[in-house]
């Protein structure tokens, strides 16, 4: 089981009788997206949204695919031969595309990972990957940046990892408080990122530059 399980507690799991989750079927989903339809004050029989409960349901099998895979195995092929490097490596302006857990309205922005390679690196892309894992998962952004860390350090036993996510929420822009041009920034630093200021301050400028 890989990162999020380590910290997404279940109500009703205390005493051990929770029963087992069963994923509904298409069709169950489908349906769930009429009713939604029906609520909302349209006729989901109407001939504009017929078929809107197929696209939603394949729109959700793409923007919540990151249930289905693993990170740890997208971090699994490391590279020994490094010729000595030992500083930062650090991808900026990750593209950040998830979904609020307490709304399931989108939050859109960037991520900015870097960590301090020991004995091993990987490929660059794949630090991408588990960032696009993690996002496409109904999420709070400080979870999601804690996962993000976790995966890094748990699959690569670096020096340290940081991590930097800023993001606007649809849950706060376009309903409730009708706040436009916020952002929210996390981070989160482990190793030598969390005792070395000087360091950390070095990540920052190149998120800042």
């Amino acid at each position: 089981m890989d990162a999020p399980a380590r910290d997404r507690t279940l109500i009703g799991s205390e005493d051990g009788t929770l029963e087992p989750f069963k994923r509904p079927t298409r069709e169950e989903a489908m349906d769930a997206v009429r009713t939604l339809i029906a609520w909302a004050g349209d006729d989901p029989r109407r001939e504009g949204v017929i078929d809107t409960p197929k696209r939603v349901v394949d729109a959700y099998g793409e923007w919540f695919e990151g249930y289905r895979l693993d990170p740890s195995k997208e971090l699994s092929r490391t590279f020994e031969d490094v010729q000595g490097y030992d500083d930062i490596v650090m991808l900026r302006e990750i593209e950040v595309e998830s979904h609020c857990e307490h709304h399931m309205a989108p939050f859109l922005g960037k991520a900015y990972v870097a960590y301090m390679p020991t004995n091993r690196v990987v490929g660059i892309s794949k630090l991408a990957k588990v960032v696009e894992i993690f996002a496409r998962r109904l999420q709070t952004q400080e979870t999601m940046t804690q996962q993000i860390a976790d995966a890094i350090t748990d699959s690569l036993r670096p020096a340290g990892v940081a991590v930097l996510i800023d993001a606007a929420h649809q849950c706060m822009t376009t309903r409730g408080v009708h706040h436009r041009h916020v952002s929210t920034i996390t981070t989160q630093f482990t190793g030598v990122f969390k005792t070395d200021a000087t360091l950390r301050q070095r990540f920052l400028d190149f998120v800042n530059r």
